[in-house]
C-alpha cells in the first residue's frame, strides 16, 4: 500500500449466519461484525464466502438492513450484487444503496462462457445502470471465467467502477495488475488469494478480502500495519498465521464444504452457528468435533488471543 485511497484495508467476505429454519441470525450478525470493528475490518456481505448464490432474495434484503444498522460512522460497507440475471443485479445493487450500502461488488454471470467483448459489456451495461460504486469480481473458481487484465483496466476508467477484487491464483497475474493500478488513485485492487496476502500487499495492493477474517481479522490488521511500517518479516509472519488457519478448514474439501468448516470454527468462538443454506450440507459430527480440537491445538501453538 503505497497510496491512500477511498477503497481500501481489510474487508472481510462475511459468512451468513443461519437459524436452523434457514432465517437470518441477527444475533449472530451482531456478535460478527462487532468482530471486525475490534480489528478495524470492513464487512462485505453476500460474497462468495456468504453463500450468495443459495440466499433468496428476501434473506439478501435482511442482511443487508442489518448490516447498515450496525455500520459504524468510518467503515465502509460492501455487498454483493451477483446474479446471472443483469436486472436483477441492478435492482438489488440500487436497493442495496438505497438503504445505505457504500460499494457493491458482481462477478461474471456465470452460466454461459463469455467472449471477451461480451465480459466488458456485461460490465459496463451494469455500471451504467447503478446509483452507486461497482467493484468487479474475478473469481475463476465459481465462474470458471479469467476477466482479461486489459479489460478490467479499460473497464476501471468508468466513472462508477472503483475497482477489482481479484481471487485468481496467478502471481504473474498479480503483479501485472499491481503495475496498472498501485498507483491509480481512482482505482483499488483487492487480493482474495489469501496465500499471496502479503505479496500483494508489499507490492502496493489496496487491500485484502480474506475469508479467515471472520475468525481471526486481527491477523490482517496487523499484517496490514507491518507493510505500512515497512516491516517485510512481521508481514510474512501474519501470513503464515493465515496460511495455517486457512488450512484448517480448506485443506481437502471443496469451497462449499470449506465454509461449513469455516462456520464450525466459528462457532467455537460463539460467533454464529453451523446452518448451511441447501445444497450446501454440514458434513459429519465426528469431522466437526476432529475440527475443534485441532483449532484449539492450533490457538495454543500459535499463540493466537480470540
Amino acid at each position: 500500500m503505497s497510496m491512500k485511497k477511498k477503497y481500501q484495508g481489510v474487508v472481510v467476505p462475511l459468512v451468513t449466519p443461519l437459524t436452523e429454519g434457514y432465517q437470518l441470525d441477527r444475533a449472530a450478525v451482531e456478535k460478527m461484525i462487532a468482530n471486525l470493528q475490534a480489528s478495524n475490518a470492513m464487512p462485505f456481505v453476500l460474497g462468495t464466502t456468504g453463500e450468495s448464490s443459495s440466499l433468496p432474495t428476501s434473506l439478501k434484503k435482511a442482511y443487508v438492513l442489518e448490516a447498515v444498522r450496525l455500520k459504524s460512522a468510518d467503515t465502509i460497507l460492501y455487498a454483493g450484487i451477483s446474479s446471472n440475471c443483469l436486472e436483477e443485479s441492478v435492482e438489488f445493487a440500487n436497493y442495496c444503496f438505497d438503504v445505505g450500502v457504500d460499494a457493491v461488488a458482481a462477478t461474471l454471470p456465470s452460466y454461459y462462457a463469455l467472449s471477451e467483448s461480451q465480459m466488458k459489456q456485461y460490465f459496463e451495461q451494469l455500471a451504467d445502470q447503478l446509483n452507486g460504486p461497482l467493484i468487479i469480481y474475478n473469481i475463476f473458481a465459481t465462474t470458471r471465467m479469467s476477466i482479461p487484465l486489459p479489460i478490467v483496466d479499460e473497464l476501471s476508467f468508468h466513472p462508477n467502477i472503483v475497482g477489482i477484487k481479484d481471487s485468481e491464483r496467478s502471481t504473474e497475474r498479480l503483479h501485472e495488475a499491481l503495475a496498472l493500478w498501485a498507483n491509480r488513485p481512482d482505482f483499488s485492487h483487492f487480493m482474495g488469494w489469501a496465500a499471496r496476502s502479503a505479496d500483494a500487499l508489499l507490492r502496493g495492493s489496496d487491500g485484502l478480502v480474506p475469508s479467515t477474517g471472520n475468525l481471526l481479522p486481527a491477523i490482517y490488521r496487523d499484517m496490514l500495519k507491518a507493510v505500512q511500517e515497512g516491516d517485510e518479516d512481521k508481514a510474512y509472519g501474519y501470513q503464515s498465521q493465515s496460511d495455517v488457519f486457512g488450512h484448517l478448514y480448506q485443506a481437502g474439501r471443496t469451497l462449499g464444504e470449506s465454509l461449513w468448516a469455516l462456520k464450525v470454527l466459528m462457532q467455537e468462538y460463539n460467533l454464529c452457528g453451523t446452518t448451511m443454506m441447501p445444497p450446501l450440507q454440514a458434513l459429519s459430527t465426528s469431522e466437526e468435533t476432529d475440527l475443534k480440537i485441532a483449532l484449539a491445538e492450533l490457538v495454543e501453538k500459535e499463540e493466537i488471543q480470540l
